[in-house]
């Protein structure tokens, strides 16, 4: 059984593009919006499309989060229909998630680095 239930798939052609709504059972709270794009490329297969995660709704009581997404073709189509508030919020997440990546990357380099000196002196003291 899968995290993602469809609610509801449309196809609008006016706007040339796929309005796609979605439960994720059990992610109450836990879920952010890049990740709940990139779980809906996934479950779908889009890697080759675009898509805009609009709103993640989660219900009072309940583990679940409702999320609409709409999913483009193009970049270039989605920035010319899609509010620049959300793409700009968007880039903010992508940005603290890279942060948030260096920052791990540079903590296991230093506990890797203090580490090595650490077993040394155990091994001298074990000689003496």
């Amino acid at each position: 059984m899968s995290i993602i239930e469809t609610l509801a798939d449309i196809d609008n052609s006016f706007l040339s593009r796929r309005e796609l709504t979605c439960n994720f059972a059990g992610l109450g709270g836990k879920l952010k919006s890049l990740e709940a794009a990139d779980m809906i490329k996934n479950e779908f297969k889009l890697d080759s499309k675009f898509v805009i995660p609009m709103r993640l709704k989660t219900h009072v009581g309940k583990s679940l989060v409702t999320g609409t997404f709409y999913i483009y073709d193009d970049e270039e189509l989605a920035r010319k229909h899609v509010n620049p508030t959300i793409f700009s919020r968007l880039d903010k997440s992508k940005a603290k998630i890279a942060e948030a990546k260096d920052a791990e990357e540079e903590a296991s380099k230093n506990e890797e680095g203090a580490e090595a000196p650490v077993e040394e002196n155990k091994e001298e003291e074990k000689t003496e």
